[in-house]
């Protein structure tokens, strides 16, 4: 038993905790004004050196960015991609060591209309948006969400890429650019006074019912953000824009290579959380900030004035068992807490991943899903557990109907519901014309895939973004131009099946 008046208390030491009054371990001579890891503790000006020269070591040691090419910022607001806007900002100012070479523009997402902010808050936000832009000289464009409504079918067709460059046309490219009058190459346009967008208010309504129909806040973010990347391509594509750069930081892309995992993504990984991704063709996404920490975000942010905006998203105020990506940012953060090697394991991790996947310029777009635009996962044997997991879920639908195993077996490929034949034997030409000429033959009447307008998404979809549309009260609630594709593509495999006898297959010579 303890005593009270034991003398044993005088021989407790304290643990060692890092303090800022130690000398910077770069220079040696300041006092550190700054702790980013046990043992690494840096002063003011040596702190801003290591930051900017990670950022430039990160562009130039990838050298996907061609000099005078147009590069598009995704800004939400928010501390990382507000730092990467100044970063980019440093980078191309008259005393920077080594400048940047590129062109850049801002686009910003309003995503108040999904969120639920009113009208006034929405403006709000947007104006101090633009003051922070405006500082910048760069052009910049502001979208709301609702645009997502009226994208035309061909954001989800990857695009022509260009070819590969071996790695000596980097070093070409930038000694030409060099050579040649680069300061009137890297002269930003003007920047044109932009207004905040209108926005109706039945689109508004239209959007929020298509998140609302996803029953679980799980399913919602995942959906908002197929529609966020949506629209930042087709943004980038109708500006001119050629790469599309990301804030994603080392602690989020922590949280998503988990959350991706739980959420059935992991085929998906290395484009996910990759520097560059190249699923859209002519559209590369770029990722500047995976190398930075939250906490190293925050730090620079606050110690040089770097301003930032606050607004709400979907998982604002939410508990922590809301939903499996807040579910997982709390464990990822609880646990950097207490082992601060966490979360640079974790993105240590997902540097070593690649895909097996063909590249986008290889791949079939029926190879690919209509939502993430990533090579589907679902292609299987009929003896795998993805297949025996479809049928049991069939099984479990249709067992108040009395089908049998040997009934859904006749289903396939798919599993889709059987077609339907015109009502009470009649065609579709029975109110005058001529007849299809299906019904002779035996087959159902053509009103029928008429009447039907709802494609089935299920064969068109990887396996993540079927647990989100099944999700979904109504898949007729998703936008125009993702139903419209969906339509496109099956009538186009339709037609494929029909005309399969007369294709050559990959192995033969033709002759």
């Amino acid at each position: 038993m303890c005593q009270v008046d034991e003398d044993y208390h005088d021989q407790l030491e304290r643990a060692a905790v890092p303090s800022v009054s130690k000398k910077c371990v770069k220079c040696k001579e300041a006092t550190a004004a700054v702790v980013i890891r046990a043992g690494d503790t840096y002063c003011r000006g040596c702190f801003e050196e290591y930051f900017i020269h990670k950022f430039r070591a990160m562009l130039g040691k990838n050298r996907i960015i061609f000099p005078a090419e147009k590069v598009l910022l995704a800004v939400s607001g928010g501390p990382s991609s507000c730092s990467m806007l100044s970063q980019v900002q440093e980078g191309l100012s008259q005393n920077a060591h080594k400048k940047l070479r590129f062109l850049p523009g801002i686009v910003y997402i309003d995503e108040g209309g999904a969120v639920g902010q009113t009208v006034e808050e929405r403006q709000r936000a947007v104006a101090e948006l633009q003051d922070v832009f405006k500082a910048t000289g760069f052009p910049f464009h502001i979208v709301p969400l609702e645009q997502v409504l009226d994208l035309p079918s061909s954001v989800l067709v990857t695009g022509p890429s260009a070819s590969e460059r071996p790695a000596s046309a980097y070093k070409a490219a930038v000694d030409h650019f060099i050579q040649s009058d680069s300061s009137s190459c890297l002269t930003p346009p003007e920047q044109k006074a932009t207004s905040i967008p209108d926005v109706q208010e039945s689109h508004t309504k239209l959007l929020q019912q298509l998140i609302g129909s996803a029953k679980t806040l799980t399913a919602r973010e995942d959906l908002l953000n197929t529609l966020r990347q949506h629209l930042l391509v087709h943004t980038a594509r109708a500006e001119g824009y050629s790469k599309l750069m990301l804030g994603h930081n080392c602690t989020r892309l922590a949280v998503k290579l988990l959350t991706n995992v739980s959420l059935g993504r992991g085929a998906q990984l290395a484009q996910d959380t990759g520097f560059s991704d190249s699923r859209y063709g002519d559209i590369i996404l770029v990722r500047p900030m995976r190398d930075y920490s939250a906490k190293e975000i925050a730090y620079y942010n606050h110690m040089f004035n770097v301003p930032s905006v606050f607004i709400p998203s979907l998982e604002t105020k939410t508990t922590e068992k809301a939903s499996i990506q807040r579910l997982t940012e709390g464990f990822v953060t609880r646990l950097q807490a207490d082992f601060p090697s966490t979360v640079s394991t974790i993105y240590r991790t997902s540097e070593k991943l690649q895909t097996a996947c063909k590249s986008s310029s290889a791949a079939d777009l029926c190879d690919r899903c209509l939502l993430c635009m990533c090579a589907l996962d679902s292609a299987v044997e009929s003896a795998s557990a993805f297949n025996m997991t479809l049928i049991s879920e069939e099984l479990s639908r249709t067992k108040s109907q009395g089908a049998t195993y040997a009934e859904l077996q006749s289903q396939k490929p798919g599993l889709s519901e059987p077609e339907s034949t015109a009502p009470n034997g009649e065609c579709c030409s029975s109110g005058g014309g001529e007849d299809c000429g299906r019904a002779e033959s035996g087959g159902s009447c053509c009103s029928s895939a008429k009447e039907t307008e709802t494609p089935n998404l299920k064969s068109l979809l990887c396996y993540s973004c079927k647990l989100t549309v099944k999700d979904m009260s109504s898949v007729d609630r998703l936008p125009l131009y993702i139903l419209s594709e969906a339509q496109r593509r099956q009538r186009r495999s339709q037609m494929r099946e029909e005309i399969s006898e007369f294709l050559l297959d990959d192995g033969d010579d033709g002759d």
